[in-house]
């Protein structure tokens, strides 16, 4: 049984870009190239801390707001000029208040189908790359989340002929939502599509249990529904090892365009560390990243949305 993706996931009418300022230009190109490719209506959306920003003696908060709101969104009409440029219908939306929670209340609010947002550079001591917003939007947004990483290369997913989707699954029950998802976009691109399976070692035992790897292997396009299978250039790899190192090797061997990952929670520990296997993909990987949230997967009957949901304390330390 294949999972309800919804088509606008896929094929968004409508994106929303969280942005900070400065604005991270790889990532509102990536928006721009996304809207563009659909004809997208775009969404650039900004929420500010107004919790430092006194009113003066006299003057009431909402106005002190309004101000600052003002002020703010004069910084983002050279991006939405560029978006008119390119024939995309462009709004600008700020509002203050602590960004995760602003960005998921739009998001309940209104019609999106795809967040994109960036990802901070680690430091030199290795400072945390996924900030608390991005992570709290990562597990807690009802749709698709394409993040763009510090070492997205500029041009990995503009004027680009062919495309190639680099799609990790494995046992889970979430693989066949993954998967299918991938394969939705794989269609909508006319882009290849690599399904891989890595095995980490330790698991062997208990995953194969007297079978191949290559029998795994055997089994994978059938996460494909039929109905696409047949649309998309499809390539299986199943391997044993480390699931983050085969990740990141085979996205820049294959030179891909787009990973698709199942986002889930082990520790919060592993969360805030180098560890995570998330946290390596968006720090390292050479293309956008497009995650599906504990949300989204119940929503197409993945788990439940309350076992999996904690919303400002969540952690991306693993990957379905």
């Amino acid at each position: 049984m294949f999972a309800a993706i919804k088509p606008g996931w896929s094929k968004p009418a409508t994106i929303l870009f969280a942005s900070e300022l400065p604005v991270n230009e790889k990532a509102f190109a990536v928006a721009l190239a996304e809207a563009a490719k659909f004809g997208s209506d775009l969404i650039i959306f900004h929420a500010y801390d107004s919790s430092d920003a006194k009113a003066p003696q006299g003057l009431g908060i909402s106005c002190c707001d309004y101000a600052r709101a003002r002020a703010e969104k004069q910084c983002f009409e050279p991006l939405a000029q560029r978006a008119s440029n390119l024939g995309l219908h462009c709004k600008i939306v700020v509002r203050p208040g602590a960004a995760a929670e602003q960005i998921l209340s739009y998001l309940r609010e209104q019609k999106i189908d795809q967040v994109i947002m960036g990802a901070h550079a680690p430091g030199p001591i290795g400072k945390l790359l996924v900030s608390a917003t991005t992570e709290a939007v990562l597990r807690n947004a009802s749709v698709p989340v394409n993040v763009v990483g510090p070492e997205v290369a500029e041009n990995s997913y503009r004027n680009c002929a062919i495309y190639t989707i680099l799609c990790s699954v494995d046992a889970h029950e979430s693989s066949r939502v993954v998967a299918e998802f991938a394969a939705e976009l794989a269609a909508q691109f006319n882009a290849h599509l690599i399904l891989q399976y890595v095995l980490p070692p330790q698991e062997c035992d208990e995953v194969l249990a007297g079978r191949t790897i290559g029998e795994i292997a055997a089994e994978l396009p059938s996460l494909v529904p039929p109905r696409l299978r047949n649309k998309i250039n499809l390539r299986i790899r199943a391997v044993v090892g480390d699931r983050t190192e085969e990740l990141l090797y085979q996205s820049r061997s294959q030179r891909a365009n787009l990973i698709v990952l199942g986002a889930h929670g082990a520790s919060r520990f592993a969360a805030i560390t180098r560890a995570g296997v998330v946290y390596k993909i968006l720090a390292y990987a050479h293309c956008p990243v497009i995650t599906l949230s504990p949300v989204v997967l119940a929503e197409c009957g993945v788990g439940t949305i309350e076992a999996q949901l904690r919303p400002f304390e969540a952690c991306l330390a693993g990957v379905f």
